[in-house]
Order: C-alpha cells, then structure tokens, then sequence
C-alpha cells in the first residue's frame, strides 16, 4: 500500500481519537423487554435494543469512482482506536425504501451519486438483540455533485482507494466491523 495513504489515515485517526469519556444519560437506545411463547409451551425471555423509535435497519454503500472505492473514517468510540474505516452507510428513515436510503446516505456523507446501484445482500445485524435488517449497495461510476451535509455530531471524512488497497487495509486491521466486511467482501466476488 502507498505509504502516503496509510500516513494520512493515521492522521485522520489521530484528529478524530477519543480523548476524554464521560457519561450522560441515554437519549438514542432504549431496551424493551419481552416473554415470547414458544409453539412448544417455553417461555424465552428476550431484550430488544430499539435506535431512536426504530428496529435500527440501515444500508452500507460500496461506492466505486473508476475503478477505485471510496471509504469514509469515522469516530466509532466504542472501537479500540476509537475510530473506523469502512463504507459509507446510515438508517433507513420513516418511509424510506432500502435503496432511497442508500442514494440519500452516500450523497450525505461524500457528494457521490452514482450511475447506478445495486443491492447485493441483506442481513440482520444481531438477531439475538435487535430486528434490525441491513442492505449493502454497491454504487457504480459515482461522481462529486455536492458537498457533504452530515448530522449534528457527525464527522466524516474520505478516501479513494484501489480495490487491492481496500483488502490490505482489511488485512491491516483498519476495517474491522462486520457490516464493511461483509461489504467488502461482496467486492471480493464481484473482483
């Protein structure tokens, strides 16, 4: 990998580095509690962690421009660098389908728009605790038409990256969540 590039990632970790915790009260995640009956007479007692007033199903975008992908850094405090390279990715709002979520999320978080784009999976992010169903996209031929407008506490930035640099930063451990893995091994199939 060009060394250049891994130099400016660890500087974009180092901005974006966790360096005071403290606690508050919970505003975004609730747990319901529920006893479901079992069709064989069991009761099985499960929690539910509910996002906002939603299950929580989001979409993760693999966004190629040429033939290069674009990956986003973020804080994700609960990380040990307490910061994440991945897809660009986000929940899907009130009345929003899956693939009108994917074209509003990428253009928010890097001004991409694609040519086109195309859902290549779904999955359920932790079906032990949540309903949450998840969709990854791949956005081909995506062009800059506009700036990012990120949420109230959001920060994001990107980078471009062969699909072979993609893979050693997996290999480095710089992408490690399950959703940017699953994702980017959607591109390994796709290779």
């Amino acid at each position: 990998m060009i060394k250049k590039k891994l130099e400016k990632i660890d500087e974009i970790i180092k901005e974006f580095k966790p360096v005071k915790r403290e606690e508050t009260t919970p505003e975004f995640l609730k747990v319901k509690a529920y006893n479901y009956t079992l069709n064989n007479g069991e009761v099985q007692k499960r929690e539910q962690i509910i996002k906002g007033s939603k299950e929580g199903s989001a979409v993760i975008i693999v966004p190629y421009i040429g033939d290069n992908l674009l990956l986003v850094i973020e804080p994700r405090v609960f990380t040990k660098k307490g910061v994440c390279v991945g897809f660009p990715a986000g929940y899907i709002e009130d009345n929003e389908t899956p693939l009108v979520a994917a074209l509003r999320e990428l253009q928010e978080e890097t001004g991409l728009v694609p040519e086109s784009l195309v859902e290549v999976d779904s999955f359920y992010q932790d079906e032990g605790c949540s309903s949450a169903f998840n969709h990854i996209f791949i956005a081909y031929n995506c062009k800059k038409q506009y700036e990012q407008h990120l949420d109230e506490g959001e920060y994001i930035k990107y980078m471009e990256f062969t699909v072979d640099e993609a893979f050693e930063l997996e290999k480095l451990g710089y992408i490690n969540s399950s959703n940017s893995k699953l994702a980017l091994s959607k591109v390994r199939k796709k290779v």
